[in-house]
């Protein structure tokens, strides 16, 4: 190979895309709990074409959707291109048309068209599947075929990859980052889709700075935004520098309202510089409020400003506490443990509200980059963790948790996830019980090729 040659690390190994839409049922080895039915929708980065860019980046790949259907001990597989407008016109021409993070490489027929990818989230709420991304609207998708039925244009503008459902109200609460004629500015919204679907609130406000706010955090009574210093910059884009980059000098700010409050009404808090890709889960205690969040010292996967390139980072979990009753805008961070992970979920009947459980992606070899080798349990009142390694290079997806049917005990219920087996270059779901992990999956459906890496996936339980 000529020495010139450079592999794009998301277009090789299972970052590859698999371009072809199957159907299968898959070998189930082990035994599947007859009360575990329904669906694990998956999805991630999934390039149509080539890409234009020489410096591709996984955040912008087409989205596919993958989805494991689960009912009398059986699985069976199918996965689906979302659809988007970005897609059909690429379709149509045969090749790629977007140039991702760097619009100066659009081809100039699609100058000022819609660029969404629909890559990052798939969310069941209200008879509804979304498949999200932070960029543009949620596409709502067939959850049976799992074809693209559309933007659901009641959200109006870009919304979060990362809604929160209430499970008391039923509601689902969101934000957007970017708001106005580009995603690189400082404007924010506030959203509440209620129990039966409809967008009942959409407001906007300005943060501290255009920042990539992937994530937020919600608790019963208050939402809070973290704007954190992976920064957005138009004028930096169009000088070739990054469009998002790393600027620790900017700080780290959260904001904090009531959800029925007014967006005039933010309280900005601070901490040093820092990354948070995903909270695990966040509940509130008279007037302190507590988030439990994957914590980065610097934005991994980005660039510095300078074009440089980003600094290696793995991520632990820590606590924040805010206190509204203080005259102090400090947040207060203490270590809730001391291996490397990212992906944490919550039982999704625990979400908002104080939590006992927590799972996450894991890597024991503390190779100081984002490694998902093992899958972890922690239980957050006796200080136990539980660890199930995976051995021979295979890694895992983030871990999730589906619910025992009529169950209402936190963490009653079985976590999902989905393995790459390095060495078959192939993938398999494993189920294990969601309490008892170390011992292992109680049942694995095999799959016939792999699924490649990608973000984020949730359970549904199907009619």
């Amino acid at each position: 190979m000529d020495g010139d040659v450079r592999i794009n690390p998301y277009l090789a190994g299972n970052f590859a895309p698999v371009r072809s839409e199957d159907d299968f049922d898959l070998t189930v080895k082990g035994e599947i709990p007859a009360e575990l039915r329904g669906a694990l929708f998956r999805i991630g980065p999934n390039p149509q074409f080539e890409p234009r860019d020489p410096n591709h980046h996984w955040f912008v790949g087409d989205g596919m959707v993958h989805g494991f259907y689960v009912q009398d001990g059986k699985v069976a597989y199918r996965n689906r291109y979302v659809r988007t407008p970005k897609w059909q016109v690429e379709h149509e021409a045969g090749r790629s048309l977007f140039g991702g993070f760097n619009p100066m490489l659009n081809d100039p027929s699609v100058m000022g068209k819609d660029s969404g990818v629909a890559n990052t989230n798939i969310v069941w709420h209200a008879g509804r599947l979304l498949a999200l991304e932070e960029g543009h609207m949620p596409t709502a998708m067939d959850p049976r075929t799992l074809s693209t039925e559309g933007y659901v244009d009641a959200y109006r503008a870009r919304t979060t990859a990362h809604p929160k459902i209430d499970p008391v109200s039923g509601e689902m609460v969101w934000f957007g980052y970017g708001v106005g004629e580009t995603m690189l500015s400082a404007g924010m919204s506030y959203g509440v889709t209620d129990r039966n679907g409809q967008v009942v609130r959409r407001d906007d406000f300005e943060a501290p700075f255009a920042s990539m706010v992937h994530d937020f955090m919600v608790t019963e009574n208050h939402v809070l935004f973290p704007i954190l210093p992976l920064t957005g910059s138009l004028k930096r884009a169009m000088t070739g520098l990054p469009a998002f980059a790393w600027e620790p000098e900017k700080g780290s700010y959260v904001g904090v309202m009531r959800r029925d409050g007014d967006v005039s009404q933010i309280r900005w808090f601070n901490t040093e510089a820092c990354y948070v890709f995903h909270p695990l889960n966040s509940w509130e205690e008279g007037d302190k409020l507590f988030c439990d969040v994957m914590r980065y010292p610097v934005a991994p996967l980005f660039p510095k400003a300078d074009g440089s390139p980003g600094d290696r980072a793995a991520a632990r979990l820590v606590r924040w506490t805010f206190d509204l009753s203080g005259a102090s805008d400090a947040i207060k961070e203490e270590p809730l443990d001391d291996l490397d992970g990212e992906f944490p979920r919550v039982d999704p009947r625990a979400e908002t509200r104080k939590h006992r459980h927590g799972w996450y992606a894991a890597d024991p070899t503390s190779s100081g980059t984002i490694k998902q080798c093992a899958i972890a349990h922690l239980d957050l009142a006796s200080g136990q963790r539980q660890l199930y390694e995976l051995a021979n290079g295979d890694l895992t997806s983030e871990p999730v948790f589906a619910p025992r049917p009529g169950g209402t005990e936190e963490g009653d219920g079985w976590l999902t996830a989905v393995v790459w087996r390095a060495a078959e270059n192939r993938s398999d779901l494993l189920v294990f019980e969601a309490r008892d992990v170390a011992k292992g999956p109680i049942a694995t459906a095999e799959l016939p090729r792999r699924v490649p890496f990608g973000f984020h996936g949730n359970w549904a339980a199907l009619d």
